[in-house]
């Protein structure tokens, strides 16, 4: 069994060392391999990255770590598409860039499909784990495009847009993405519901960041994520 970590990269130098540092270190007890996808940085995350491939960098690249790199920038659905397609692993993990969501979080997340009992599981920011308070129109946001997917799809999901999603390899390889933006969570979520996928829930904890600490969701995803959850739903 081998756990495949994808992490979709885009202008994060102040995070990245630390990132790749945690889930290298995260506290699991199956081997695991950690693909990042540079989606054109240009803050210096790219040339750290290129440091790991040369052996310069502070976390050299091993047989754990991969590193691949896009020549345009194509969002963050583009970058999972290039990331999942490097994995080898029986289970495939998605981890943010940032620090928002923290690998101690692993074995949690893990044991519903090591139990043999999921085939997907979503992390729940808002349920259980400690996490920090910030923007109220984006907590409403979130609860109304949840809510929605909830309707078309029949599930009771508490948190569709989370990050850490986790799915059975042969599962996640069986659904073409389309979306190359943030669109990807409610696609994900639609996609695996119609599949009939047995889902769970896990609470994690969260730390949230502002803005000017380099948050980049905004509005005009939430609207293409109400698009892309009619779209996926109502259209083969």
């Amino acid at each position: 069994m081998l756990l495949s970590i994808v992490m979709p990269v885009y202008n994060e130098i102040r995070t990245i060392t630390e990132i790749i540092s945690k889930v290298l270190d995260a506290p699991v007890d199956i081997p695991k391999e950690l693909i990042v996808v540079d989606d054109y940085s240009t803050d210096g995350t790219r040339e750290y990255l290129e440091d790991l491939l040369k052996g310069t960098g502070s976390v050299p690249e091993t047989a754990a770590l991969k590193v691949r790199f896009h020549t345009h920038n194509l969002g963050k659905g583009a970058a999972l598409r290039t990331a999942i397609a490097q994995t080898t692993g029986e289970i495939i993990l998605i981890q943010d860039a940032d620090l928002e969501y923290d690998p101690q979080d692993y074995p949690a997340l893990l044991k519903p499909i090591l139990d043999g009992r999921a085939d997907v599981v979503f992390g729940n920011r808002f349920h259980g784990g400690s996490h920090r308070v910030l923007y109220f129109w984006h907590a409403v946001g979130n609860h109304v495009l949840t809510t929605l997917c909830n309707m078309v799809t029949n599930l009771n999901l508490s948190d569709m847009e989370v990050g850490y999603k986790v799915f059975r390899a042969e599962v996640l390889k069986r659904i073409p993405i389309e979306s190359s933006r943030f669109g990807f969570e409610p696609e994900i979520t639609v996609k695996v519901a119609k599949l009939g996928c047995r889902i769970y829930e896990v609470p994690i904890s969260y730390h949230g960041r502002t803005y000017a600490e380099g948050k980049k969701i905004g509005w005009r995803d939430g609207l293409a994520a109400f698009i892309h959850i009619m779209r996926y739903r109502f259209m083969p």
